[in-house]
């Protein structure tokens, strides 16, 4: 950023540089501060809409960077008044224990009058210096991320791209030559399984980026381990399909949990992949600590510290859950895998209390479903998320996408963050088949009732609620007494509920705190797509066809088949010019 060469016209830069690359064959895409440069066929992957996926990364790696540094000056600080102490305490001791005055000066390694070794000055020793951010970003295709990376986030040291594509690679190089300086010095490409690089560098990176193509899970065994302690991971899942149950034998598979087709399949999601990443982590003597997690678009990503502690490493059961989800009305509730019980000072470990619900719903008295397990503690750190929603605010300018992270942001800043998975009170009424309160007479109602209620980044129309769902169903009964619904069958969900005196006397009065803070001041919480076709695209090296206009759109397809065609015409002619040249002309003798 700080470079002068950097301030030139990127085709100056090049030009200079006499790379052997032709600017005509390529288009220019330029996102934050990197340009790079695409081909017209699908031969290394990109995808414009995840803007949003890097711009987050961006914010929460700086936000990481700062906590490292304050981190590490807290240790030092620690050190340095435990070293103060105990040079205090042999100063008072003295000539008393036969040891040296402090008034004597004697060189290092030289030992007392009484003969033992001296203890070496703390303060003399030189700290240790925090040394730069090592980045490593996985699958990097065509390098962009780990440009971004290198270009914009200050006090990285490195960042290393990996893939095992040749033409990714040598598209990631041509990329880093085109960025300048900063970016050839800091970033270095590798043609390598990204898998075994990892293996064989073992705690050797601050930060890991897995951001694949479909699901993570191959790569999370290693990804665990090239990580430093207290490093950070980022992961990114796109398979949302297997994760929100359209495939469950094939998400248990692969995460090892089975997804249930909820309302909140997406926060479900979110939690399976926490849990997984857990379970790879603890193999290790290892366990993690998620900063944020967000579903956004069509995919999830998660933010996880990485620690090494086999003690504490035994509260990974009390982390996570099994899911009970009646399948004839909305309730859900959560069976804890582990619990602890403590005696004097010492912490026992055992197994969880249960069943937590009876074989059919108390509610409507259908069956349940059994998902799980999930990550149930916090999936957000409301510090980080504070820090990270500051400084996206502060750097807006920096952000391509910022209409959208600062909204998800928002949103995750008002979340409950001990309360695991939401409703849907449009939901709710579905079942009762009733008209829906307005989402501020219901918070009122849970609010008025000693409880507390927030809303979801996930679902606009979510509600997370300390509530159990005895309480849930008497608001939404006396709701219905009030507005009154047709009669339905008695073997209906809604009719058994409906049945039921409530016990609670719901009291529907505004409550002060039913509108959030965003909500109050009208901030912008869900946007719509900046476009049309905006999410996945096609796997790098497919062909695109006119099957593909519903992922692309029809001019994008039009415009590469017309593109195609063009090529083609041109490869027979060029062929046929390059033999005429080769073919060596004969000169007979009259």
């Amino acid at each position: 950023m700080g470079n002068v060469e950097d301030t030139k016209p990127m085709e100056e830069q090049i030009n200079n540089n006499k790379t052997a690359f032709d600017l005509n064959d390529y288009t220019i895409i330029k996102e934050g501060e990197a340009e790079i440069l695409m081909q017209t066929k699908n031969e290394v992957f990109y995808n414009k809409s995840q803007v949003n996926n890097r711009d987050m990364s961006i914010a929460v790696l700086r936000t990481f960077i700062s906590k490292r540094k304050e981190e590490h000056e807290a240790l030092l600080s620690k050190r340095m008044q435990k070293a103060s102490k105990v040079s205090e305490s042999h100063a008072a001791n003295g000539s008393s224990n036969g040891e040296c005055e402090p008034s004597e000066v004697i060189p290092e390694g030289e030992p007392c009058s009484n003969g033992d070794e001296p203890e070496k000055a703390v303060e003399g020793r030189a700290p240790r210096e925090l040394k730069p951010t090592r980045v490593l970003e996985a699958l990097s295709a065509s390098g962009l991320r780990a440009i971004r990376y290198a270009r914009e986030v200050e006090e990285i040291g490195q960042v290393v791209a990996l893939d095992n594509d040749k033409a990714s690679v040598e598209a990631c190089r041509r990329n880093i030559k085109f960025n300048g300086s900063v970016a050839g010095a800091k970033v270095e490409s590798n043609l390598v399984d990204a898998r075994v690089y990892m293996l064989t560098h073992p705690k050797e990176f601050d930060v890991v980026d897995l951001d694949p193509y479909g699901s993570p899970s191959v790569f999370l065994d290693s990804a665990v381990q090239s990580i430093a302690d207290g490093g950070l991971l980022m992961c990114t899942a796109t398979d949302m399909a297997v994760l929100c149950g359209s495939n469950g034998e094939v998400c248990y598979s692969k995460y090892g949990s089975y997804p249930l087709r909820g309302k909140y399949c997406h926060e479900m999601a979110l939690r399976i992949v926490l849990a997984c990443i857990e379970s790879h982590a603890n193999r290790y003597k290892r366990y993690i600590v998620p900063v944020l997690s967000v579903q956004m678009d069509f995919y999830v990503r998660v933010f996880v510290r990485v620690f090494t502690s086999a003690g504490a490493m035994k509260n990974t059961p009390l982390k996570l859950s099994y899911v009970y989800q009646c399948v004839g009305c909305d309730s859900f509730h959560l069976q804890p895998i582990g619990r602890t019980v403590s005696k004097n000072t010492s912490v026992r470990y055992l197994p969880g209390f249960g069943p937590v619900v009876p074989q059919e719903c108390s509610d409507c008295g259908k069956k349940y479903n059994m998902g799980g397990p999930i990550w149930s503690a916090p999936i957000h750190d409301q510090d980080w998320v504070t820090s990270i929603l500051s400084d996206v605010k502060a750097m807006k300018n920096r952000y391509p996408a910022f209409n959208r992270i600062s909204a998800v942001l928002t949103t995750v800043s008002e979340e409950l963050p001990d309360v695991p998975l939401f409703l849907s009170l449009h939901n709710l009424c579905g079942t009762l088949k009733c008209t829906s309160p307005s989402a501020v007479i219901f918070r009122s109602a849970v609010i008025n009732a000693g409880y507390r209620i927030s809303g979801t980044h996930v679902n606009p129309l979510g509600l997370k609620s300390d509530a159990p769902m005895d309480v849930i169903w008497d608001i939404m009964r006396c709701w219905v007494k009030n507005h009154p619904v047709k009669e339905q069958s008695s073997d209906q969900s809604g009719s058994v509920i409906l049945a039921k005196e409530p016990i609670l006397q719901a009291n529907f009065a505004r409550a002060v705190a039913s509108l959030s803070k965003a909500q109050a001041k009208k901030v912008a919480r869900f946007l719509p797509n900046p476009e049309r076709h905006w999410g996945p695209k096609l796997r790098a090296g497919r062909t695109i066809t006119s099957k593909h206009v519903s992922l692309l759109g029809a001019d994008a397809v039009n415009n590469l088949l017309n593109n195609n065609e063009e090529q083609e015409a041109e490869e027979p002619q060029a062929k046929r010019i390059k033999t005429e040249e080769q073919t060596p002309i004969s000169c007979e003798k009259e």
